[in-house]
């Protein structure tokens, strides 16, 4: 029971990082102009499913977000066309930073069952050596 807790939570621990991978790529590029000719930033979206039995949860995709992006007025920008437009991504900043935390939230918390489990274990090992 403990190893099922260890690989459980081990599974979650994954898909947190990658869910923190692809959040802090989507914030980082929330200010990325390309031209209007070109696709926007494409934010990515960890896309989890529970696996066979006790075995955990594993990422089963990454969906990506608008290339269409939106178009904003830059003219200042190197990139910007004749009418002063670049392609900036369709990221909603607030959305991210939301989820940023839920991911951070998860990881933390599956961190803390993998320590407890290995607590446990421990202690089970300490009175079958008694």
């Amino acid at each position: 029971m403990t190893f099922d807790a260890i690989g459980i939570a081990g599974s979650a621990l994954t898909v947190h990082r990658k869910w923190l991978d692809a959040i802090s790529d989507n914030i980082a590029n929330v200010n990325t102009a390309s031209r209007t000719s070109d696709t926007a930033f494409q934010a990515r979206f960890i896309e989890a499913t529970a696996g066979a039995g006790n075995t955990g949860v594993y990422v089963a995709g990454t969906q990506l977000g608008s290339a269409e992006g939106q178009l904003v007025y830059n003219p200042e920008n190197p990139l910007a066309d004749e009418n002063g437009l670049v392609r900036m991504p369709d990221i909603d900043l607030s959305a991210q930073m939301s989820s940023l935390i839920m991911a951070q939230r998860g990881y933390e918390a599956n961190a803390a069952v993998v320590d407890r489990a290995k607590t446990t274990y421990e202690a089970a090992l300490q009175i079958g050596r008694s």
